[in-house]
């Protein structure tokens, strides 16, 4: 197996864009007024996490008014497919085997994402990182919380990748995940020294009850914070 993903074939697989007659006028205002990356961003930042065992589409998380990480990606793609960007995704694998699935996209050259999360350090990216392994390691120390450690990650094209309407079905759509753990993944271990190191500071906070907010992210993890969406 190749130890990087094909970019060229991520970049021209065909999209299954439905018109936009096909969104009902709720949807449709939304994806008119989404137009890019951070906006989305800020949007599903505004939702309601869900805690429900649902994976449902962006017609469902509409519906709903929340969304969990792998429903935001879905509501993501949907919408900025509209405004000309693929409906590419990023899936982060974790020795626990809790994954975090992420839309990604590119602009001039450069990879971001775009993400919903129960953690402060694992929502969306600005397009700032050449590559897509530097994109993934920017999450490395803030998946280590006692059991997370990044060691891999994989990327898709979700038409690509599965047959299954997550755009417009009424039902949960199981299949885009398995899809997604059964696709191809590539290693990037986070080293031991690194890990170690991250894991005492992160238990020195923990132990020390204080709140988390950006100011005491920034002592945390430092100046990378200051690409944490």
């Amino acid at each position: 197996m190749p130890r990087r993903p094909n970019l060229d074939a991520l970049r021209a697989a065909p999209v299954r864009t439905p018109p936009l007659t096909a969104y009902t006028p709720a949807e449709q205002r939304l994806i008119a007024t989404l137009r890019t990356p951070r906006q989305v961003q800020r949007y599903l930042r505004s939702l309601p996490y869900n805690w429900e065992h649902t994976l449902r589409s962006f017609r469902g998380a509409v519906a709903a008014g929340r969304a969990h990480c792998l429903e935001a990606v879905l509501f993501t793609a949907t919408v900025l497919a509209h405004h000309g960007y693929p409906p590419t995704v990023l899936d982060i694998e974790s020795d626990d085997g809790l994954d975090h699935v992420l839309f990604l996209y590119e602009r001039d050259g450069k990879w971001g994402t775009v993400a919903r999360s129960r953690d402060f350090g694992l929502h969306g990216r600005p397009p700032v990182f050449r590559t897509i392994p530097a994109l993934v390691a920017s999450y490395q120390d803030a998946y280590v919380d006692g059991t997370g450690r990044v060691n891999g990650y994989g990327v898709a094209h979700l038409d690509a990748l599965t047959p299954a309407d997550w755009r417009l079905s009424e039902k949960n759509v199981w299949r885009v995940e398995q899809a997604l753990i059964d696709m191809p993944h590539y290693p990037l271990p986070m080293g031991e020294r690194h890990y170690q190191r991250t894991l005492r500071r992160f238990l020195d906070f923990k132990a020390s009850g204080k709140s988390v907010t950006r100011r005491t992210m920034r002592v945390l993890y430092g100046t990378q914070t200051k690409n944490w969406w």
